[in-house]
């Protein structure tokens, strides 16, 4: 078992180990959520979809006027530099950039450097038994930021909506749980988009009502138009989740991992479908193909 506390993170341009990897107790990610982020990962060494998480992460960054020290081109060396010194050719990898250090008020201006991160690590999101059985999950009462208060397309380091959420699935005994929007259609869940399918077609929510446009989603509805499954952004219900036949989430800890209760409702036959599992066998060969390749 590899010893998790020799890791080295990279923090601000130098790979210090994880026991000195640390912050100012004044840097306003901490102090207000005041960074974005990235979570990516590393399949037998190759970082999936790399290109995608640096556009979204640059584009959330610009949203919050935070500049980020590095080019597209730093950043990937630096991320491949922290795969290789942590020997990890499967890794989940967290890029993170804050506001910097500044004083105790919101002014921005007062932070004048801004803090980047790296970590490179292993994560298990779900049990491997979900994946064959699939998960059940809940509908729970927080709903999701509306994009005229906090925009979900930002990937920010302020996800206590989301944390509030997950909070009241943990509290139900569930792994996960479906967040609706302000006018009660289903946004997405607590760190995942969801998909269901009926009749031969899938279905997720549009970024509008309040899902992010997450990578493993874009990947996926890639995967259905060029397996030539059906797939459409709908607005979508509860009432439309409980009839489906199957339905799934997506996301890049969770990868593509099966549904099949919700709100104590069997989905379908109550266990991973086959439009389910042909995705869960086609994004497992991109996973392969797609993104930057390194060798240790």
């Amino acid at each position: 078992m590899r010893n998790n506390n020799r890791l080295k993170v990279y923090l601000n341009g130098k790979l210090v180990d994880k026991s000195e990897a640390k912050v100012s107790v004044f840097d306003h990610g901490l102090l207000y959520g005041d960074g974005v982020f990235e979570g990516i990962r590393s399949y037998e060494g190759l970082v999936f979809k790399l290109k995608e998480h640096l556009d979204r992460f640059f584009e959330s960054a610009k949203t919050l006027m935070l500049k980020i020290p590095l080019s597209r081109e730093e950043l990937t060396e630096a991320i491949v530099l922290t795969l290789k010194t942590n020997r990890l050719k499967d890794a989940y990898i967290r890029l993170v950039t804050t506001r910097g250090e500044g004083d105790l008020g919101l002014d921005p201006r007062k932070c004048d450097r801004p803090t980047i991160i790296i970590i490179t690590d292993r994560i298990v999101l779900y049990p491997r038994k979900l994946y064959r059985e699939g998960l059940e999950i809940i509908t729970v009462p927080t709903q999701r930021n509306i994009p005229a208060a906090v925009d979900p397309q930002i990937k920010s380091l302020n996800y206590l909506n989301n944390i509030l959420a997950k909070i009241e699935a943990v509290n139900a005994g569930k792994e996960e749980a479906i967040m609706l929007n302000h006018a009660g259609y289903v946004a997405e869940c607590t760190g995942d988009n969801i998909f269901i399918a009926k009749g031969g077609e899938l279905l997720t929510p549009p970024t509008y009502v309040g899902a992010l446009r997450g990578i493993t989603r874009m990947a996926v509805i890639a995967i259905a138009r060029r397996e030539k499954i059906p797939i459409r952004e709908e607005v979508i219900t509860r009432h439309n989740v409980f009839n489906a036949e199957e339905s799934f989430l997506t996301g890049t800890a969770a990868e593509v991992i099966p549904v099949v209760k919700v709100d104590g409702r069997m989905i379908g036959k109550g266990k991973p479908g086959p439009l389910t599992l042909r995705i869960m066998r086609e994004f497992h060969k991109l996973t392969r193909t797609d993104g930057v390749r390194y060798r240790l």
